[in-house]
């Protein structure tokens, strides 16, 4: 069943209760309001792959775009009382989706109408222990959200040993992504990419999340938890990341924004 709540915005409900909010055309966010910890896009079970290795308990996450909530609907299923922080400028959006797909009671999440290179800034320094970007403008990461000055902002807000993760959608050959993750480690240092098979290898355009942090990452817990996913996944980490990127030249304060997504009908939702 689709319900349509704006010109740009619908809610698709599938048989098993779930429901897929659809901007513009491009599904951007799958929620399951009776167990949040259902995750249904490959790229979100991939940030979660990633939450997964710091250690128990709360924590501190801001997350640049918010769609349909369903990251922190999650981390406060499994983190519960986890102060969160949702930078979505879309108030309009936002709306629409508290109305149609409540969020649990006594969560602490926060949602500010805000873009998310404005409101990174104004964060305190070592505030977050979790930064995630996930923020899309017509089926398009933004510009600003892959510059230089904001990832120097990222890594300003992010503590010592949290993780900054983007979701990177890309066409096969990866080079928009690859100049992502040179951007990346101008600020913070140790990189790896989490992303399926078909991705990785070029096959498809598709969503690769980058993890990173000022510390070492977990690289051990990645690799195990990797092997472990539902879907075939693979992780790229030194070496493997360099040949990847290829000698790719960062971006400026700029940025560049993503590739255009193919036609909707291209996406796979598993």
């Amino acid at each position: 069943m689709t319900r349509r709540m704006a010109d740009r915005v619908s809610f698709e409900w599938d048989e098993r209760g779930g429901v897929t909010v659809v901007m513009d055309g491009q599904p951007q966010s799958h929620v399951q309001p009776d167990d949040p910890t259902v995750l249904v896009f490959e790229y979100v079970q991939h940030l979660a792959l990633a939450i997964d290795t710091l250690p128990p308990g709360p924590l501190a996450v801001t997350h640049v775009g918010g769609a349909g909530l369903t990251l922190p609907r999650w981390v406060e299923a499994t983190r519960p009382g986890s102060p969160q922080i949702i930078l979505e400028p879309d108030a309009g959006l936002t709306e629409l989706v508290r109305r149609e797909i409540p969020l649990p009671r006594r969560h602490r999440i926060r949602v500010r109408p805000v873009d998310g290179l404005t409101g990174v800034r104004a964060l305190a320094d070592d505030s977050a222990d979790v930064v995630v970007t996930d923020a899309y403008a017509a089926g398009r990461v933004p510009a600003e959200l892959a510059s230089a000055a904001y990832v120097l902002d990222v890594a300003r807000v992010l503590r010592p040993n949290g993780l900054a993760l983007w979701n990177l959608a890309d066409e096969p050959g990866m080079r928009w992504a690859a100049r992502v993750l040179a951007t990346i480690r101008l600020h913070l240092p140790h990189v790896a990419l989490v992303a399926t098979h078909e991705v990785l290898k070029g096959r498809r355009f598709g969503n690769a999340v980058a993890v990173a942090s000022h510390a070492p990452l977990p690289l051990e817990r990645l690799r195990r938890d990797v092997a472990r996913a539902p879907l075939p996944t693979g992780l790229r980490e030194d070496a493997q990341l360099a040949r990847l990127g290829g000698g790719a030249k960062p971006f400026g304060d700029e940025g560049e924004q993503s590739p255009p997504p193919p036609d909707a009908k291209g996406w796979r939702v598993r």
